[in-house]
């Protein structure tokens, strides 16, 4: 329950289908960033600080992957197989850094279902605004039973 409100249950692994796409897009903006890191304690110059990244490889701040992974979890948990739904395994690559006001588009596709333990396994890539892949990997998802 949700402030006393039951909340719907997403899709069973029988309402599912191998080939199924989802897209997500995100506006990486800094007050997310901000009470992100700050619920993590997190203080990486890395990802706030101008003066410092202008003299790494980076050049500005970057997203940390973690708030990347974020994003996948909360489609998953929203939309894709959606409420009650668990990532039991993940396995990202971060191919390209995220800057601060990047956009990026998320797209999922069901590659494999496993009906028998009630598991799928969702591709997910991420593209930014340039086109280019920043992330991309598998996850595996238990849907809500």
């Amino acid at each position: 329950m949700i402030l006393g409100k039951k909340q719907k249950l997403g899709r069973k692994i029988e309402e599912i289908s191998v080939g199924e796409k989802f897209e997500v897009t995100e506006k990486m903006e800094d007050k997310e960033l901000l009470l992100f890191l700050g619920l993590t304690n997190d203080a990486n110059p890395l990802y706030i600080q101008h003066e410092y990244t202008s003299q790494t490889i980076y050049k500005k701040p970057i997203v940390p992957a973690i708030m990347l992974t974020g994003i996948i979890t909360s489609a998953v948990s929203k939309y894709m197989p959606g409420p009650g739904s668990n990532i039991i395994k993940q396995q990202i690559e971060f191919t390209k850094p995220v800057h601060h006001y990047e956009t990026v588009t998320f797209l999922f596709e069901i590659t494999d279902m496993e009906t028998e333990v009630n598991q799928i396994t969702v591709h997910v890539e991420a593209i930014d605004e340039n086109e280019d892949i920043v992330l991309n990997g598998d996850i595996v998802v238990c849907p809500p039973q």
